[in-house]
């Protein structure tokens, strides 16, 4: 039997409330499903294993400083810059797992610089604006926001007590894409040598990865990459990729025990 045009349109009329209630029941479950906050980057901010200990990348300390609608889904790995870790297919993987809502923090520059490596190296106005433009774009194309972070510093001063930046134009680079895409940018850069500055020479060892066999100073202790991720944390808020509701101890201290290193898998 054939339906009436009348017939149909009450019918429309009918569903539409349900329609309604589907969708908004979609839109909340969205809203408040856990997210997902994915690194990419270097050794600086990479999980750490009981073999390297005290040496801690900052992603290690970061949750410490979110609440549990936030996940944190570490694949900074040591040694990689942001065109070998494309190459290497890491990019691909978080881009088969992140989500729409989701983060992706992006920040590399210490291993772009490899000038005598061509399988890492990257020209700051060039090749390395066309590999960050790879995160940004694969992450926008799935629902999920980027966020482009300059290289935090390593610990270098001046005769004169100066702390003293050792990037380049890495980051001068990164700022201006981050404007020409629009992307949010936290300038880790500038902050951490910022803070170097006000430790010191002799303070900021503490925060280093500095031991009775090894002074290093671009990898950091429990200390410094509690120090880090906290200035990470504090600028996701201050611009206002974070809600004041998904961030917590900003302003307290954060035990060092609560750092630990796992045993690597086989």
């Amino acid at each position: 039997m054939s339906l009436t045009r009348r017939q149909v349109s009450l019918a429309a009329l009918a569903a539409a409330p349900l329609a309604l209630a589907v969708t908004g029941t979609a839109q909340a479950a969205q809203r408040h499903r856990t997210r997902t906050v994915f690194i990419a980057g270097d050794s600086t901010a990479a999980q750490k294993y009981a073999d390297a200990a005290p040496e801690t990348g900052w992603g290690m300390a970061f949750p410490f400083f979110l609440r549990k609608n936030l996940l944190v889904s570490n694949h900074a790995v040591n040694g990689r810059s942001s065109k070998s870790f494309v190459d290497e297919g890491r990019l691909d993987a978080i881009l088969q797992a992140i989500q729409p809502g989701d983060l992706l923090l992006i920040q590399f520059a210490h291993n772009d610089e490899k000038v005598a490596d061509p399988t890492r190296y990257t020209e700051p106005w060039t090749t390395y604006q066309d590999y960050l433009r790879l995160y940004v774009e694969g992450a926008r194309a799935r629902g999920a926001r980027p966020v482009l972070a300059t290289a935090v510093e390593r610990r270098k001063f001046d005769a004169d007590g100066n702390a003293v930046p050792t990037h380049g134009d890495y980051p001068v680079a990164m700022r201006a894409l981050a404007q020409e895409e629009r992307v949010t940018l936290l300038d880790v850069q500038a902050l951490s040598l910022a803070l170097w500055q006000r430790i010191g020479v002799e303070g900021t060892k503490t925060y280093f990865n500095w031991t009775a066999t090894e002074q290093d100073n671009t990898h950091f202790n429990p200390p410094g990459a509690i120090a880090v991720a906290r200035l990470v944390a504090r600028e996701l808020l201050r611009t206002r990729v974070l809600a004041p509701q998904d961030v917590r101890r900003l302003g307290e201290e954060i035990p060092e025990t609560w750092i630990t290193w796992p045993q690597a898998a086989a």
